[in-house]
């Protein structure tokens, strides 16, 4: 009787494993398919994830406004304007100081390379002119066996700025409809679910909407302090453009990993060609221990205080990301996990809530008035 009993209990675990790996199976293709569909659309999908984090950075100022008796439709207008106006700043601010100091730092430049050339024309490698000029020789000859794909390269790179810049229009129009009818979405969203769904989607898509602009407050954050660190190092070395390298730290930061390294490439080529190998050394330091500390230190104990995850699931989402999607998802990866957690977490929540107890039946009236009547001998 035992064996049969063992029996029927593992036929009964093997199929709930069964049917538990089915279901998953079924969730993983949903998932794939739901990828697919987001990868085929989208030239419209990121434009709006570039609205939504620019009207979760700009909402508080809308909501102000908003406050303070502005209608919406000007509201969105005037912040969205303002918006505009403090990136063009921003890029004046990094574009005029370099072609002011330009005449200076191509001088810089061509004195770099002299000083390489003499370098290496000392011990220990002892390269003379000669090898040199037939190295650039080879290098140019390389370059004109590979103009056909630098022309590719070039109209590449053409194709994507043009898109870069289409991007960022529809993303600005996107957020000045989001900052100007934004609240009204959650209850046009309830008014559209049925049943239990009209009170969970809208609580779970708030508390994204929080999240979020969580994440970009986090960055934002990591950006400043990057961007004060590094300029504070290349003020005490006195490298030209403090100020602007300063600026492109600071927005860089919101390019995960790319966005880094371009801009400790650009503070490091600058310090070469204006102070020497030596500042240029100190500042490649100076890069790599901030950056060290930001990606292993501040950035995952400030997003996972910001977004509620712990800094290991930060770390892996990041590295996640980047495997999958490159940039976009490294950009991508934090804010999307938190959204799971968020949705998780409502879950858990909602599975986890007791089941109220029932009330106790009024007995009826007949009866009440059999049990309250006065006993009589």
């Amino acid at each position: 009787m035992s064996a049969t009993l063992r029996s029927a209990k593992a036929t009964a675990a093997l199929r709930t494993a069964a049917r538990v790996s089915a279901e998953s199976l079924v969730v993983l293709l949903m998932a794939g398919v739901t990828l697919w569909i987001v990868g085929r659309m989208w030239s419209v999908v990121w434009p709006l994830v570039v609205a939504l984090f620019l009207t979760t950075l700009t909402w508080p100022l809308t909501r102000f406004l908003r406050r303070h008796s502005w209608p919406p439709a000007l509201a969105a207008a005037v912040v969205t304007l303002s918006f505009v106006l403090v990136v063009a700043g921003v890029i004046a601010l990094i574009a005029v100081p370099v072609a002011s100091q330009s005449g200076e730092l191509s001088k810089g430049v061509v004195e770099g390379i002299g000083r390489l050339r003499e370098w290496a024309a000392g011990p220990p490698l002892n390269i003379g002119d000669d090898q040199i000029s037939g190295a650039l020789d080879t290098a140019m000859a390389r370059v004109q066996d590979s103009i056909g794909s630098m022309v590719t390269a070039v109209a590449t790179g053409v194709g994507t700025v043009f898109n870069g810049v289409v991007t960022a229009f529809l993303a600005l129009f996107l957020m000045f409809f989001f900052l100007k009818d934004g609240p009204r979405f959650l209850p046009w969203l309830t008014r559209q679910l049925p049943g239990r769904l009209a009170v969970d989607v809208p609580v779970v898509a708030e508390r994204s909407w929080d999240t979020l602009g969580a994440f970009v407050r986090s960055q934002a954050f990591v950006g400043l302090l990057d961007a004060v660190c590094i300029g504070v190092g290349l003020w005490i070395l006195d490298i030209p453009l403090v100020l602007p390298l300063a600026v492109l730290t600071f927005v860089s930061a919101f390019v995960p990993i790319i966005g880094a390294l371009f801009a400790g490439f650009v503070a490091v080529l600058i310090a070469l060609v204006s102070n020497g190998p030596t500042d240029a050394l100190i500042v490649l330091a100076i890069i790599v221990v901030v950056q060290q500390l930001e990606g292993n230190v501040f950035q995952p104990m400030i997003q996972s205080r910001g977004l509620g995850l712990h800094a290991a699931v930060v770390l892996l989402a990041v590295t996640l990301g980047g495997s999958l999607a490159g940039i976009v998802g490294s950009l991508l990866a934090v804010p999307l996990a938190a959204v799971i957690a968020v949705f998780w977490n409502y879950l858990r929540d909602q599975l986890s809530d007791e089941a109220p107890e029932p009330e106790p039946e009024e007995p009826p009236a007949s009866s009440l008035a059999t049990a309250t009547a006065p006993v009589t001998s």
